[in-house]
C-alpha cells in the first residue's frame, strides 16, 4: 500500500507515505467527507526543500505517525542545515469531524539553528465521482479565500446550493501567511530543543457546527472508543501467530470502517473510494462479523431498512421493497447528475438483507428487531416475487434501466464479468446462480421466523416457494458435462457456462443437494480454480480468464470467505482448510497482514501473491474474511430459535488450539477451547450462559 489513510466515521484522510497531498495524484489523495474533497493539496517543506521520509506508520488506522528529517541544504556554498539534523514528527488523527495534526520539530545539531517550516494547503471541493474520473458535470466554484495569523478558510458555492468550507487553524504565530494557502513558521532551536505546531482542519457543509476541542481530550476519547470496541468484541486466541495477527488486524480494520448515519453502526465498503453505505458489501460484512459483534448487524439492517425503495424510478433502478446498492451525498448526487441518492442497482442486496436478518435472530434471539422490521421484510419478499422475478419463471434477474447505472448488478459488477464459454458477453436480463441461492436461503429462514410468530400461512407459503425454487434451480443451472453449476442464465434462459466462483456461494444457502455440494467444493479447489493462495473468480483455461482482471480470474478474499463458510456448513472439511491455508499464506505478503480487496490470480509458484494495482485496503468484507476462518474451523452455527448451538471442529494442520471467550449468543455468553490431541479435535466448554444446548458433532 503506497498511500496512508486514517478515518473516523464519515471523514477520512488519504495521503502519500510522507503525509502529503500532492497535486493531481492518480489516487486522488485528499481529505474527504460526504463524497467531497475538502483538502486537495497539503505539502510541507523545510527551508523550501522536501523533507526526507524516515518512517511512516499506519498500523493503528485511526492514528498516523510520520517521522521525517531535512536534506542537506546549502546556499551559495554556506550550509543552512546539515543533513539529518532536524527531526520532524507528524502525528495526526480524526475525531468528531475534525482532523488534528501535531507537528513537532527537534534540533539534533550541536549548534543553535534557525530554519523555516512551510505548509501549503488548498481545497478544490471536487465530488468523489469527478476525482475518480467516472463522471463530469455542472459544479460550483470557489467563492472565497481568507487568511490571518490564526487560520485559513476556503469557501465553495456548490451547484447544489450547498455552501462548503475548509477551515484550517494553528496555535503558533506564523512569520508569513498567504491567502493562496501558504503558511510559514520560523524556528530557532538550541541543541535538543523542540517545538510544536498544533493544526486542526474542519470541513464544514452547510450550517454544520464543526468545532475542534482540546487535542489531548479528543485523542483520549478516540482511544477510549477503540478500547470499548476491543472489550465488546469476542476474544479469539490461537497458537498460530500468523493467524492471530490476521485476526487482530481484521478487527482493527473493521472498527475504523464503521459509520453511523443515525440508525446504528454499520460497515462501509472500503477505503479509499467506498467509504459509504453499500447494500451488498455492508450486509455481507455484518454477516461475517456476527460471531464477534452482532450489534453491527442490527445497525446495518436498520440502515438498509431506512433507505428501502418506495418508488418506481428507472433513473435509480429503484422499485418498492428493493434494498439499496450505494448511497452518495456529493454535489453530483445532490443535483441528480448521478443516480446515487441512493442507487438501487443491486440484484442481491434485497435477499441478503433477509438472510442477514434471519441469521442475526438465530445468533441473538432478538425477535423484537424482526417485529420492528416486519414491514421491511414483507416489502422485500414482495420485491423478490413481483420485481426481482421479471418474467415469472421463478428466478430473480437483473436488467439495468438507469442510463448512468450499473450493467452487471451482482457482486461481480464489472461489465465483462458474466461471459459465455465462447467469450461472448451474456445479455440481460440475467439470473445469477448465487442470487437464487440467497433467495432460497432467505425464504427458508424467514419462514421459520414467521412460524415462530405463529403465522403458519406465510411460513408454509414461503417454504413451498423455496422448495420449488430449489427443484427448478438444480435442473436449470446444473451442467452435467462439467459437473458444476452455470454462473447464470442469460436473457434466452441459456446457461452461461464459464466456470466461476459464484456457485461456491450456494454451499452456504442450502439450495444444493449433498452430492452436488461435494462436487462444487472439489471443483473450487481444483488446479484451474485454486491458485494456491485462494479460489479464483474464474477458472484458468476459460475463454475470458485473466489473472490480472477485476472479476475474471483474480482472487477476492470475501468471495472465498462465503465459500469457506459453506464448505464448513456442508462438512467439506479438507477443501475449506485448504482455502484457509492459502489465504493465510497470501496474507504474509501484504502490509500489516491485511488481506486486500483482491489480488491477482497467478498461482503460488511465483513465490508470493501479485498485487492488484488499485485494490481498496482496508476493505470491509476482505477484513471480515479471517473472522470466518474461526467460525468455519469450529463449525459454529447457532440456532437460538431451535435452542441449540452446533459445533463441528476441524482445525487445519497449522493450528493446534483456539480459545474463544465472551462469544455473544442468545443474550448470553459462550466460551470454549478447541484443540487437537492425538489426531482428534476436542472441545472444552468453559462457560455457557446462553441457555442453549451445545451439540458437538466431532
Amino acid at each position: 500500500m503506497d498511500y496512508r489513510v486514517i478515518k473516523e466515521n464519515d471523514l477520512f484522510l488519504l495521503t502519500n507515505e510522507s503525509g502529503n497531498i500532492p497535486t493531481d495524484h492518480p489516487y486522488g489523495l485528499g481529505l474527504y467527507t460526504k463524497d467531497t474533497r475538502f483538502l486537495s493539496q497539503y505539502s510541507m517543506k523545510i527551508n523550501g526543500m522536501d523533507p526526507i521520509l524516515l518512517s511512516s506508520d499506519a498500523n493503528e488506522n485511526y492514528v498516523s505517525t510520520l517521522l521525517l528529517t531535512n536534506p542537506h541544504i546549502e546556499n551559495d556554498g554556506e550550509v543552512e542545515l546539515w543533513r539529518e539534523s532536524i527531526e520532524i514528527m507528524r502525528k495526526r488523527f480524526i475525531f468528531d469531524g475534525v482532523l488534528y495534526e501535531n507537528i513537532v520539530v527537534k534540533n539534533y545539531n550541536p549548534q543553535t539553528v534557525t530554519f523555516q517550516l512551510s505548509l501549503h494547503m488548498d481545497a478544490d471541493f471536487k465530488d468523489m465521482f469527478i476525482v475518480r474520473g467516472f463522471q463530469h458535470g455542472e459544479v460550483g466554484s470557489i467563492s472565497e479565500y481568507m487568511a490571518d495569523d490564526h487560520s485559513l478558510s476556503i469557501a465553495y458555492e456548490g451547484a447544489d446550493s450547498i455552501k462548503r468550507k475548509t477551515k484550517v487553524m494553528w496555535d503558533k504565530k506564523p512569520s508569513k501567511v498567504h491567502q493562496a494557502g501558504d503558511i510559514h513558521f520560523d524556528f530557532t532551536l538550541s541543541h535538543s530543543e523542540s517545538e510544536s505546531i498544533q493544526l486542526t482542519v474542519c470541513p464544514i457543509t452547510g450550517n454544520e457546527n464543526v468545532q475542534p476541542i482540546n487535542p489531548e481530550q479528543a485523542l483520549s476519547q478516540l482511544e477510549s472508543s477503540y478500547q470499548s470496541w476491543d472489550e465488546s468484541t469476542t476474544k479469539v486466541t490461537t497458537d498460530n501467530s500468523e493467524l492471530q495477527n490476521l485476526l487482530d488486524r481484521s478487527l482493527k480494520d473493521l472498527r475504523v470502517l464503521l459509520n453511523d448515519i443515525g440508525y446504528g453502526s454499520f460497515p462501509v465498503a472500503g477505503l479509499p473510494w467506498f467509504g459509504v453505505p453499500f447494500g451488498r458489501d455492508s450486509l455481507i460484512t455484518a454477516l461475517q462479523m456476527l460471531p464477534y459483534e452482532p450489534k453491527v448487524a442490527k445497525g446495518t439492517l436498520k440502515t438498509m431498512a431506512a433507505f428501502q425503495g418506495e418508488n418506481h424510478d428507472q433513473w435509480r433502478d429503484e422499485q418498492p421493497g428493493k434494498i439499496m446498492h450505494e448511497l452518495r451525498k456529493g454535489e453530483l448526487a445532490n443535483t441528480n447528475q448521478v443516480p446515487f441518492t441512493p442507487y438501487y442497482g443491486s440484484i442481491d442486496s434485497t435477499p441478503l438483507f433477509l438472510v442477514l436478518l434471519a441469521d442475526y435472530v438465530k445468533w441473538t434471539k432478538d425477535i423484537d428487531t424482526f417485529k420492528e422490521l416486519l414491514p421491511n421484510v414483507k416489502a422485500a419478499l414482495t420485491w423478490i416475487d413481483e420485481y426481482g422475478d421479471r418474467d415469472g419463471d421463478g428466478f430473480v434477474e437483473y436488467h439495468q434501466e438507469s442510463s448512468k447505472g450499473i450493467a452487471n448488478q451482482g457482486w461481480k459488477d464489472s461489465a465483462d464479468s458474466v461471459v459465455h464459454r465462447d467469450g461472448t458477453f451474456a445479455q440481460s436480463p440475467i439470473a445469477l446462480a448465487e442470487v437464487q441461492g440467497y433467495v432460497y436461503q432467505a425464504k427458508t429462514e424467514i419462514a421459520r421466523l414467521f412460524r415462530y410468530q405463529n403465522d403458519e400461512e406465510t411460513a408454509n407459503r414461503l417454504e413451498k416457494e423455496a422448495a420449488l425454487l430449489k427443484e427448478n434451480f438444480n435442473r436449470a443451472f446444473w451442467m452435467e458435462d462439467v459437473q458444476f453449476f452455470a454462473i447464470a442464465l442469460d436473457k434466452d434462459k441459456k446457461q452461461v457456462g464459464t466456470i466461476t466462483s459464484n456457485p461456491g456461494h450456494l454451499l452456504l444457502t442450502g439450495i444444493l443437494d449433498t452430492d452436488k455440494a461435494h462436487l462444487v467444493s472439489e471443483k473450487l479447489v481444483s488446479p484451474s480454480m485454486f491458485s494456491g493462495y485462494g479460489i479464483r473468480t474464474m477458472g484458468e483455461g476459460e475463454a475470458a480468464y485473466n489473472p490480472m482482471s477485476y472479476h475474471d480470474g483474480s482472487v477476492w478474499p470475501h468471495d472465498n470467505s462465503l465459500v469457506i463458510l459453506g464448505m464448513s456448513k456442508t462438512k467439506n472439511i479438507d477443501p475449506f482448510n485448504k482455502v484457509i491455508e492459502g489465504l493465510m499464506d497470501a496474507s504474509r505478503s501484504f502490509e500489516y497482514h491485511r488481506l486486500p480487496e483482491l489480488f491477482c490470480g497467478y498461482d503460488n509458484g511465483r513465490g508470493k501473491p501479485i498485487k492488484y494495482p488499485v485494490a481498496c485496503s482496508p476493505q470491509a468484507w476482505a477484513a471480515g474474511t479471517p473472522l470466518t476462518f474461526i467460525q468455519s474451523m469450529l463449525g459454529l452455527f447457532p440456532d437460538s430459535l431451535s435452542g441449540h448451538i452446533s459445533l463441528n471442529v476441524a482445525l487445519p494442520d497449522s493450528l493446534n488450539s483456539i480459545l474463544i471467550e465472551d462469544l455473544s449468543i442468545a443474550g448470553g455468553v459462550l466460551s470454549l477451547r478447541a484443540e487437537k490431541a492425538e489426531g482428534k479435535n476436542n472441545v472444552h466448554i468453559l462457560q455457557n450462559t446462553t441457555g442453549l444446548e451445545i451439540i458437538i458433532n466431532n
